[in-house]
């Protein structure tokens, strides 16, 4: 009966989209990709909500006890999951989207439209300290992308609905429409015009519209303004954005050097679930809102309560003493980082963008807290909270636009723009400057392997060298007359002679304007050889090599063409001209209009 529904849907949007124009139907698909995507958020969220919920069951007994076994469940489960059934199916992480745009013409496996709400929901469902956002991304971003791909749409129309689905993702994540926008620009560095907006537009208000309808206010991650701005205070935001900015870089080198000695045992799938299983059990018994996302731990700190984290941890009969709770608030800034590379890294699903949050909330809180203990000033310590949130997210994914606007848009209003914006560009500024590429990103960039914000460095990352290869020269050995090389300018357009050995190795090239002056003197034909008259060539190129690579030789040299080798056997040339040729229509196939 499903079937049969799906299957008149699919004829009814087939049927419009033959008449319709190309704008109008992105449009409508847009409205298709947000309702799925929406619909696929309140799914996870709701899922992982009623497992965290049914785990933490207080019949169970003594719940602090129960947490040192909850994490390994749900990382053996998944586990599980993806070796049983997903098998090498299954990527995780938001480096994956980037790599789908810039290398796979923006197609996402089907898998990944499930996958992620199944893995994740169990990894954080059972306690495992990471987020539900990156998932729900990734999620997005497969029903976009497949919606494009079963209507034969083409790269710039596939990756607008792709980044129509991350849209819906964060918007209904968070309720949290512009936000959406944002990060879909901000985070994979599309180039898209201004006209492209209404999709991305439509997309995450749909998603946020569904998840509005359905979920619940206790799942979403939302607060009320207690404060009003003062702009006195502003000094005091500066520094919390500076601190934001260092502990941005703390979090991302920390965070990928403890999932880095985690992937060094890649084939020992369950003892790196064992090991994460047990060290983020014990993390999480002596500090239990590392717990799940930690949404609830935010709210608490908000609404300046901060003495109920220590609720069923070890220091629960000290929660009285201020210095104590806020020392207990202070650690977490740096534990946190290292319960959520332990969750990732041994082989758990989720994200870092609730972390991230987490982590700001708690600097936030801290800072603000600490001087005002300390007699120094009288800080609004919810403001502070809730304005920390938006320096780690904005340091760590170098979206300040994002973490701007998702802040006041889960807060309800816009009273507190302007720390949002001093923390948020200041905690990017800082974090940029040590960390050239965001955390999720890093490793790919580095490589060559994803957009960034180089859009020069964009194009070239999506044009292959072996595609430019022109193989129509004549080769010559090196034995080879004047005479036969001027026999065969008569029937050749190309005025480069390769010369290669028997076994088809590059020995030189010769260039005709070099040998010019000779050519006309018959008497020469038989006394000189391609082996006298071939020279050097200025650079080698390299089948395999980057096109970023290719045209710094050119610029290096000042040549025009250069040939191209495979284990140094020569395979052609590559001309600048192609090259150019190639950039301006991948310019005009990756601006998304």
């Amino acid at each position: 009966m499903k079937f049969a529904a799906l299957q008149k849907i699919n004829s009814i949007l087939i049927w419009t989209q033959n008449r319709l124009t190309k704008k109008q139907f992105i449009f409508l698909s847009s409205i298709f990709v947000g309702i799925s995507v929406g619909l696929a958020a309140v799914v996870l969220k709701t899922f992982a909500h009623y497992i965290f919920l049914g785990v933490t069951y207080n019949k169970l007994g003594d719940i602090k006890y129960i947490f040192l076994l909850l994490p390994l469940i749900g990382l053996f489960l998944t586990a599980l999951v993806i070796k049983r059934f997903l098998k090498e199916k299954f990527k995780k992480g938001l480096a994956t989207i980037h790599f789908a745009i810039a290398n796979k013409s923006s197609v996402v496996a089907p898998e990944q439209m499930y996958s992620q709400i199944l893995t994740s929901s169990l990894t954080v469902g059972f306690g495992g300290s990471a987020g539900l956002e990156a998932p729900i991304v990734i999620t997005g971003a497969a029903f976009g992308s497949n919606y494009a791909r079963t209507y034969h749409l083409n790269y710039s129309e596939r990756t607008l609905l792709l980044a129509c689905g991350i849209a819906a993702g964060i918007g209904a994540a968070f309720n949290a429409p512009i936000a959406g926008v944002l990060f879909a620009l901000e985070v994979l560095l599309i180039d898209i015009s201004i006209s492209a907006f209404t999709p991305l537009i439509i997309a995450a208000a749909t998603g946020a519209l569904i998840s509005k309808i359905i979920l619940r206010d206790d799942i979403l991650l939302s607060f009320q303004l207690q404060q009003p701005f003062n702009y006195n205070n502003v000094p005091f935001y500066i520094l919390l954005g500076l601190s934001a900015g260092l502990i941005s870089v703390y979090y991302s080198r920390t965070y990928i050097k403890i999932e880095g000695l985690f992937n060094k045992s890649q084939n020992k799938i369950f003892l790196n679930v064992i090991i994460g299983g047990i060290l983020l059990g014990a993390l999480i018994f002596i500090f239990p809102s590392l717990f799940g996302e930690g949404y609830q731990s935010i709210k608490t700190l908000a609404i300046q309560q901060p003495e109920n984290l220590l609720d069923n941890s070890c220091f629960h009969n000290y929660k009285n003493n201020e210095w104590l709770v806020l020392s207990f608030v202070g650690v977490l800034i740096f534990v946190k980082t290292i319960a959520t590379a332990i969750t990732l890294g041994s082989g758990g699903n989720g994200g870092n963008f609730a972390p991230s949050l987490f982590v700001g909330a708690y600097l936030g809180f801290f800072f603000s807290k600490a001087l005002n203990m300390l007699r120094l000033t009288n800080l609004p310590i919810s403001n502070f909270t809730i304005v920390g949130m938006a320096g780690i997210l904005s340091g760590l994914y170098h979206a300040p636009l994002t973490a701007i606007f998702l802040i006041a848009e889960i807060t309800g209003g816009y009273t507190l723009m302007i720390p949002l914006m001093i923390v948020s560009s200041i905690s990017y500024a800082v974090s940029k400057y040590f960390e050239p590429f965001s955390m999720d990103t890093k490793k790919l960039a580095l490589s060559g392997k994803i957009f960034t914000y180089d859009r020069d460095h964009n194009i070239l990352t999506t044009i292959r060298t072996s595609n430019l290869v022109e193989t129509n020269f004549q080769k010559l050995s090196p034995d080879d007359t004047l005479g036969k090389i001027v026999e065969l300018l008569s029937t050749t357009k190309r005025n480069i002679f390769p010369v290669t050995g028997k076994a088809d190795d590059l020995l030189g090239i010769i260039i005709l304007d070099d040998i010019r002056n000779i050519i006309f003197k018959s008497e020469m034909y038989s006394k000189i050889t391609a082996k006298e008259l071939m020279t050097m060539p200025p650079a080698i190129v390299f089948s395999s090599e980057t096109m970023e690579g290719v045209m710094k030789k050119f610029d290096e040299t000042g040549a025009w063409n250069l040939p191209v080798v495979d284990d140094l056997k020569y395979v052609g040339f590559i001309s600048k001209s192609s090259v150019f040729s190639s950039y301006r229509t991948k310019l005009k196939s990756t601006t998304i209009v």
